[in-house]
């Protein structure tokens, strides 16, 4: 039979239990053996051969002395010929505190009752160390050999001391392990290795961080002394190798392998380091606020000038901006890409009033009579007739009252608070069971770290993980300052009857804004919560607001522009719900199920067709069972069989590229199956988002409008702080879709302050590029502050 093509190994830290308790007393020599006592005076490094059988056993005798501050161990080695496993050869090793026992051949149990038997097995014993107070300590060990069966078996053994027991600072020490020969003593087999300590699984390479100064474990390691242990597992299935069945299932194998190892101890990083990581991470984020005030400050001296200068808030302004109009040179001959021409003589051109709700339109054009045309007088009401327009203008589209369309806007933000709480309260619970279970057994295979770069703190295992997610707190925080600030300058305007702010600009609803504000804070405080223990059970923590804030963005440029027919905050935070259920079933069933990605690419398909039907026809396509039919009969009657442009182009590109692109996903999920669901959805999301904004962008300098210094700025540096933070994200320092030994395959050292990993970076990245994004939405439209909302387009 070949080998596995892998080597399983188990890491194990063990206490130093052995201490001497006895009280002290002088060491006295040891007593003249007697002639007539079976055990025979043996030698270290001496090979001993014979046979026993059912009435002859041989015993060996080992004596040596430890000296004080000196630990000595000792190894048995022994081989037996014999394979019948009916009469194995049995060792017993006695010394003073203790006594080991194990048989020759040694059996190892497997899956499906496979079991592996080894001929040659060898052992540490446990040293007692000698004290100051007791002198010399002289040590005693006897080595029984026996069997039972009744024709005899031969044997061999070898006892000797180890002259590097003893592992030293920053010295790398190489050595060869087996499932029958394991390195040092006390649990060293694979079936009681995980009964104390710390311990891990590994395949290649795997670090473990020992506080034996945290109360946590200094419990374990009394002293401040610890054995290492090294086991190797008889097949690889412990670390994710494969294991085929051959023959019958109980067969037992005669399978030998054997692993060289190198263990180097190293000292873990001083307490100075936390403190200039703890510190420089919050300098760094609070630089943003230095920033954002001095720029507050230049906006408020330039707002003082321009108030003693009286150039701020003229009643010219308007006019001056109507003879420039914004979409002249992109509409078509003849229109004026609205309903009803307007222009900056004309008196009765549509304005919303001061509480948004009504029009008003002047009545004392005398050069038109009623009588020279059919009047309809819900052509300036219905909203059916209004969005069916060839053109729209943010007018047509910002006809209801202000008051009610900011109530409506506000539930996305009390919503998500509510969601915020319910959501992390039992995360939190969750991640402190994790934690508690782990530091409590031991095993260091629940949580997926990146061991390499794993600081613990406390009771926290990898406390830089969690630190590094300060910034989205931090940030979250920042925005929301910011987005206060300018919806306390906004309702200050209102209550002066400022009509730079009742008609002019985009409409001015924050409740979208401030959502995303808690979004980017609960992102930060749930990433920290997943990486308290990463693991597959909780990978959802974090990539749930990861939707969220994607989503938000998207509704909120929508809404930038429609801000009447933007969806609830109740249908959209129920899509939110339907996404965060549907990767959830990613993730369980997507690895393996075809049928799964078969309904999956066709919900994604149906679901993109619904929505562009929708925004196509800005909410006037009913959604129900017959959407498809009566799209289907539209195409049909406007393409096919008429031949005429679309409608609305502008839209209609948009509409067919997004598709084109979610089609391509839905195909590439269905080919290709990715492991990793949840990031495949959260790529689905960014996607949509990337592709709408710089439609958006493009429409807008399309239609002559400007990109002010700030929101420039802004996206320069959004996409220079992405495309830097997704380089660090897709270096994979651990993964959770195989087992926690492949994890360990990719675990990095630190790259940053001796504390920081590409993880980290990852964090602190991402968070600066999602404030910078949330700062786009922001300040992307200032530059139509002092438009007319009858002159901004609608795209």
């Amino acid at each position: 039979m070949r080998s596995c093509p892998r080597l399983a190994l188990l890491c194990a830290l063990l206490p130093w239990l052995l201490r001497a308790a006895a009280p002290p007393r002088p060491a006295q020599p040891l007593p003249r053996r007697d002639p007539h006592d079976p055990a025979r005076g043996a030698d270290f490094d001496r090979v001993y051969s014979g046979v026993v059988s059912l009435s002859t056993e041989n015993i060996y005798s080992f004596n040596y002395t430890s000296q004080p501050g000196q630990v000595n161990a000792v190894r048995v080695y022994v081989n037996s010929s014999s394979e019948n496993l009916d009469y194995p050869v049995l060792v017993v090793v006695r010394q003073q505190k203790g006594v080991l026992s194990w048989q020759v051949p040694l059996l190892f149990q497997g899956l499906y009752q496979r079991t592996y038997n080894y001929q040659e097995v060898s052992r540490t014993l446990c040293p007692s160390e000698a004290t100051n107070e007791t002198g010399p300590l002289e040590q005693l060990v006897f080595v029984d050999v026996a069997s039972m069966a009744p024709l005899g078996a031969q044997y061999k053994l070898l006892v000797t001391k180890i002259k590097h027991f003893q592992l030293q600072t920053n010295v790398a020490f190489h050595f060869t392990a087996s499932p029958s020969q394991p390195q040092c003593p006390v649990y060293d087999l694979d079936h009681n290795v995980e009964f104390n300590g710390v311990y891990q699984s590994m395949t290649k390479k795997a670090a473990i961080t020992l506080q034996l100064l945290c109360l946590t474990q200094k419990k374990d390691f009394p002293g401040e002394q610890f054995f290492v242990v090294f086991v190797i597992k008889p097949e690889d299935y412990a670390c994710g190798g494969s294991f085929f069945i051959q023959g019958k299932e109980n067969q037992t194998w005669n399978l030998q392998r054997t692993k060289n190892l190198k263990v180097t101890i190293v000292p873990s990083i001083k307490g100075s380091v936390y403190v200039k990581s703890i510190l420089l991470s919050s300098l760094i984020f609070f630089s943003f606020y230095l920033g954002c005030l001095l720029i507050a400050f230049v906006h408020y001296i330039r707002f003082q000038r321009k108030s003693i200068d009286g150039s701020f808030g003229s009643s010219d302004g308007s006019e001056n901006m109507v003879a420039s109009h914004p979409i002249a040179a992109g509409t078509p001959e003849g229109s004026n890409y609205g309903a009803i021409e307007e222009s900056s003589s004309s008196p009765g051109r549509q304005m919303s009033s001061s509480d948004g709700g009504q029009t008003c339109q002047s009545d004392t054009d005398s050069s038109v009579e009623e009588s020279d045309f059919d009047t309809m007088p819900d052509i300036e009401s219905d909203k059916n007739v209004i969005r069916t327009k060839m053109f729209l203008y943010l007018s047509d589209l910002s006809r209801k009252d202000r008051r009610i369309v900011s109530k409506k806007y506000k539930i996305y933000f009390w919503n998500i608070i509510t969601i915020a709480v319910f959501y992390a309260l039992p995360v939190i619970q969750l991640v402190i069971t994790y934690q508690t279970v782990a530091n409590v057994t031991g095993n260091q295979d629940i949580c997926y770290y990146n061991f390499l770069c794993a600081h613990p703190l406390g009771v926290l295992s990898a406390f830089n993980n969690i630190l590094s997610n300060l910034g989205h707190v931090l940030l979250g925080f920042l925005f929301l300052l910011i987005v206060l600030r300018r919806d306390i300058l906004h309702r200050r305007a209102l209550e002066a009857k400022d009509i730079f702010a009742m008609e002019y600009g985009i409409p001015k609803h924050f409740g979208v804004f401030y959502a995303m504000g808690i979004a980017l804070m609960m992102e930060g405080v749930l990433s920290a919560c997943y990486h308290v223990c990463p693991n597959y059970s909780n990978f959802q923590f974090d990539t749930s607001f990861m939707y969220m804030i994607a989503g938000l963005c998207m509704l909120k440029l929508y809404q930038t522009r429609h801000p009447d027919i933007n969806a609830s905050a109740y249908a959209a935070y129920a899509s939110f719900a339907a996404v965060i259920t549907l990767t959830v079933l990613g993730v369980v069933f997507g690895k393996n199920d075809l049928w799964f990605w078969v309904i999956f690419s066709a919900i994604h398909i149906l679901v993109s067709l619904a929505l562009s039907t929708q925004i196509y026809y800005m909410g006037r396509f009913k959604i129900d069972l017959g959407i498809f039919r009566r799209a289907a009969m539209v195409f049909y009657t406007d393409f096919v069989h008429q031949c005429s442009r679309p409608l609305y182009m502008d839209r209609m590109v948009l509409l067919i590229v997004g598709n084109l692109v979610n089609w391509s996903f839905a195909l590439f999920g269905l080919v290709y199956r990715p492991r990793d669901f949840a990031s495949y959805m959260l790529g689905i999301f960014i996607c949509n988002l990337l592709l709408y904004l710089a439609f958006y962008i493009i429409m807008k300098l399309r239609s002559s409008e400007k990109l002010l210094p700030i929101p420039l700025f802004c996206i320069v540096a959004t996409a220079l702080l992405w495309a830097a933070s997704l380089y660090f994200f897709f270096q994979n320092l651990s993964s959770w879709e195989g087992t926690p030994a492949e994890s360990r395959e990719k675990n990095r050292e630190c790259i940053l302050l001796d504390f920081f990993d590409d993880h980290d970076i990852w964090h602190f990245l991402s968070a600066t590029a999602l404030f910078f994004s949330f700062l786009v939405l922001l300040t992307l439209d200032d530059d139509l502050d002092v438009v007319r909302r009858d002159q901004i387009p609608v795209f």
